[in-house]
């Protein structure tokens, strides 16, 4: 018997809770990702698996909020100037990509057979791209805050936008006549004006109210309550959009722009952030239960026919549209492989054409399975494409290479032990040169005035181009133990008459280095260990004459033990170790 019959509420929130709880670590485990995990588990406790729910919808209706809240969180990083610089993206790039996949996708409905109508709204929904599996991925990759994320986060929120247009066209397109039409025709402006009337209501409300409210709510001391205004400025938000006829998750991210300047942001982020979690998590879950196998199994030529047309040629299209864009062919099919889906937005739109009669209850089944078995493919797309793709390195292309430089010294990797050892000299007024083999992070350093040159600092052509002839002091500061001790052995044997200073990354290191007779080497943990140790020492009640002292024994010690590895002694060393008591973790 379905659970609904039996246990009552709290067996459904077990059963979700449970059903999470196996199959998430589980999918992770075998490296197929959380929502993938979701989805199955959806499936497996839904009306067409075991039967333990029998209404799907009902939960996804309430699942929504998972999404709505995870738009709140993403407005909070999006200040208005960073919304601003993003417009091009949002109506330049992003409209481009919705008309060119509206346009193809709805040729593929009427090769199908169909309709125009039907054809055009079926296209549309499948351009709604799923913002709570896409937004998850990205989350997940860390890729949010990166430039190609950036572009995929503003094509996002112009299909969220999207749907308002679009229920006006359905109701614009329904089957009516006469004095219906005139009706209709007044309803639309009434809808229009109505949502105008709520945009502007949340922006009043976000400027004049809210920040007067927190720092009330501050004052009190009542962290409880603060959450509970975080969680009412969200599902607020969200009420205010829909009883405008508006996305949910549009006024919940409006809602988080409008705070993204306010000293709370942080705050309500820490906040929201698990209630989000789990009610995204929820909404996969009643995605996975909608799968209607009963209709697959009915129209399984046609679903499956539907699926791969409808994916590969909004992947076509979003390469295509990508690439026009400049983006790199990487980039482009990461992002094409990443929405070329429908998603949560289609339900809204085909339930909109439903109650309007311009499509029929079979093609809404149809369409709703096609989308939810995209949604399901996307993950293992994603999985597939990151194993099996071309791993192409960012490109180098804009970048100045060196060129005769004379410079007093040469930094070689400009990451974050050559960006804070650099500043010494700069301080100093001497003349440098940067060189790093990293384009994005060359890009980057040029934003905050830094003149890095593209180069590999292992290439004797690039150091003599890099002025290491030249140079006084030559710091390598890269990545790579190997790497490392490569480039200091290279260096010694072309500029012998240079102070070569390097970063170890541990005591083996510092011996190999030591071997490729480096003028000084550092441990990138050891000083740092040693600063924490003495202000530990502080804090326990010692003299700053008693800690420097201690710290003064340590360096010397630590001297002695190195020395003897350096001269073969390594027993030795691991004996006066432990005779000094001061074990020391491999750093």
């Amino acid at each position: 018997m379905a659970v609904e019959a039996g246990a009552g509420e709290l067996s459904k929130v077990v059963v979700l809770l449970g059903a999470a709880v196996v199959a998430v670590p589980l999918f992770r485990r075998l490296g197929l990702g959380s929502v993938l995990g979701y989805l199955a588990a959806g499936l497996v406790i839904g009306p067409f698996g075991l039967g333990l729910f029998r209404d799907p919808q009902a939960i996804l209706h309430t699942a929504e909020l998972g999404v709505v809240m995870f738009l709140f969180i993403i407005g909070l990083e999006m200040r208005p100037s960073h919304l601003w610089d993003l417009r091009g993206e949002i109506f330049g790039l992003g409209s481009l990509q919705v008309l060119l996949c509206g346009l193809l996708l709805t040729g593929v409905g009427v090769a199908f057979g169909f309709s125009l109508a039907v054809s055009f709204i079926s296209a549309m929904g499948f351009v709604l791209t799923s913002t709570a599996i896409v937004m998850q991925v990205l989350g997940e990759r860390g890729d949010i805050a990166t430039p190609r994320g950036q572009k995929i986060v503003s094509i996002l929120l112009l299909e969220d936008l999207l749907i308002v247009p679009l229920l006006a066209i359905v109701a614009f397109i329904a089957p009516q006549g006469g004095q219906h039409e005139t009706v209709s025709a007044t309803a639309r402006w009434l809808d229009v004006v109505t949502g105008i009337g709520a945009v502007a209501a949340l922006v009043v409300a976000g400027i004049w109210l809210l920040n007067p409210l927190f720092r009330l709510l501050a004052r009190a001391k009542a962290r409880e309550v603060m959450t509970a205004a975080a969680l009412l400025v969200v599902l607020g938000a969200a009420l205010l959009m829909q009883w405008g006829g508006l996305s949910m998750a549009m006024g919940a991210f409006l809602a988080g722009v409008l705070l993204s300047e306010s000293t709370f942001r942080h705050q309500l982020e820490a906040d929201i952030e698990p209630f989000r979690g789990l009610l995204l998590g929820l909404f996969f879950l009643s995605v996975g239960m909608s799968l209607d196998l009963t209709v697959v199994a009915r129209n399984a030529p046609l679903i499956v026919a539907g699926v791969l047309a409808m994916m590969i040629v909004k992947g076509l299209c979003i390469y295509g549209t990508a690439r026009l864009a400049r983006s790199s062919p990487a980039e482009a099919l990461d992002r094409a492989v990443l929405m070329a889906q429908g998603g949560e937005f289609a339900f809204v739109l085909f339930s909109a054409a439903l109650a309007n009669g311009v499509i029929d209850p079979a093609v809404n089944a149809n369409m709703t399975a096609i989308v939810v078995l995209s949604m399901a493919l996307t993950p293992l797309a994603v999985i597939a494409h990151k194993r099996w793709a071309p791993r192409a390195g960012a490109s180098a292309e804009g970048l100045e290479t060196p060129h005769d430089q004379v410079g007093r010294a040469l930094v070689i990797g400009f990451g974050r032990v050559g960006q804070i050892a650099s500043q010494h000299m700069l301080a100093l007024g001497a003349e440098i040169t940067i060189i790093d083999n990293d384009p994005e992070m060359i890009r980057s350093a040029a934003e905050f005035g830094f003149k890095v040159y593209y180069g590999d600092g292992t290439r004797t052509d690039v150091l003599h181009a890099a002025g290491a002839r030249h140079a006084q002091a030559i710091l390598v500061c890269a990545n790579g133990t190997t790497t490392v001790t490569q480039m200091v052995e290279r260096i010694k044997a072309v500029c012998p008459h240079s102070k070569v200073l390097a970063r170890a990354f541990d005591r083996e290191h510092a011996l190999a280095l030591h071997k490729a007779d480096v003028d000084y080497q550092v441990r990138e943990t050891f000083e740092s260990a040693m600063m924490l140790g003495r202000q530990a020492t502080l804090a326990l009640g010692a003299t700053p004459e008693a800690s420097d002292e201690i710290a003064d024994e340590i360096r010397r010690r630590d001297a002695e033990r190195f020395q003897l590895e350096v001269t073969g002694g390594l027993f030795a060393g691991r004996a006066l170790l432990l005779n000094n008591q001061s074990a020391e973790p491999r750093q």
